[in-house]
């Protein structure tokens, strides 16, 4: 990251944080029974794909694509998190410090196969140059994969403000010690979709999760009211393939294999 370029939000929190939430990941019950599942579940087959995990925390994400045979290269902005992560993976997945709100210059386009980005763009104010860069990376018919906490969850859990625009927020972070007040952005569901449709992407699903049985057997106080309400939104898109002439044969992005 350059000198000149703005610190992204709350970094002072995940310096907090860091080492706390890398103990807890595993097997922290929101994240682990609860937002992770169902972001995996939209994921294709990834052996054989280079895959950017984008906003990477301490590489438990990465962890599962290399495990599953990808060949990943892990970013994040937060130094105590890409340091986590470099312990985590070892020698198995490159991880770099990089600010996801500045131009990813140092990756050539239409070198991935996918991008996964779980709950990392609600700390980004303007998602249109990151989905933009996204798009740039991707192969065609290349895949992008987010989660974002869910957009009527934030507004109902902060009624404070307008739910038509995008707002900063804090949340205190309980059970990591002592409390920490992070801060994040919540917006409409418009502004979810019209930037990512804006980048050139194709909407494949938006799944609205429940919690597993795992997450009902860890936290049955919270089980039974996130049945009721979202609490996370995620979403797969797709750069669109290239065309192909007529009679000309599919490629093996198109015909299912990896690449």
């Amino acid at each position: 990251m350059s000198d000149r370029d703005p610190e992204p939000i709350a970094q002072e929190a995940y310096d907090e944080l860091a080492e706390a939430f890398a103990a807890l990941v595993d097997t922290k019950p929101h994240n682990a029974y609860y937002e992770r599942p169902a972001t995996l579940s939209l994921l294709p087959p990834v052996r054989g794909q280079r895959v950017l995990d984008a906003g990477c925390g301490p590489g438990v994400y990465s962890q599962w694509l290399v495990d599953h045979g990808a060949d990943v290269l892990a970013v994040d902005a937060n130094l105590k998190m890409v340091q986590l992560a470099r312990e985590r993976l070892g020698s198995r997945a490159q991880v770099v410090q990089a600010n996801l709100e500045q131009p990813l210059r140092f990756l050539a386009s239409g070198s991935f196969d996918g991008v996964l980005s779980p709950l990392v763009l609600d700390y980004l104010r303007e998602w249109a140059p990151l989905l933009q860069e996204c798009h740039r990376l991707l192969r065609p018919g290349g895949w992008l994969v987010f989660s974002i906490e869910h957009p009527c969850d934030k507004f109902q859990r902060n009624p404070d403000g307008n739910y038509h625009q995008v707002e900063l927020m804090e949340t205190v972070w309980r059970g990591f010690g002592k409390p920490v007040r992070v801060p994040s952005y919540r917006r409409p569901m418009s502004a979810v979709l019209d930037p990512l449709l804006a980048a050139g992407f194709m909407l494949e699903r938006l799944l609205e999760p429940v919690p597993t049985d795992e997450f009902r057997r860890e936290k049955p106080e919270d089980y039974f009211e996130l049945t009721r309400r979202p609490g996370f939104l995620c979403v797969r898109a797709a750069k669109p393939a290239a065309v192909q002439p007529p009679g000309a044969p599919a490629s093996r992005h198109q015909a299912g294999l990896a690449s």
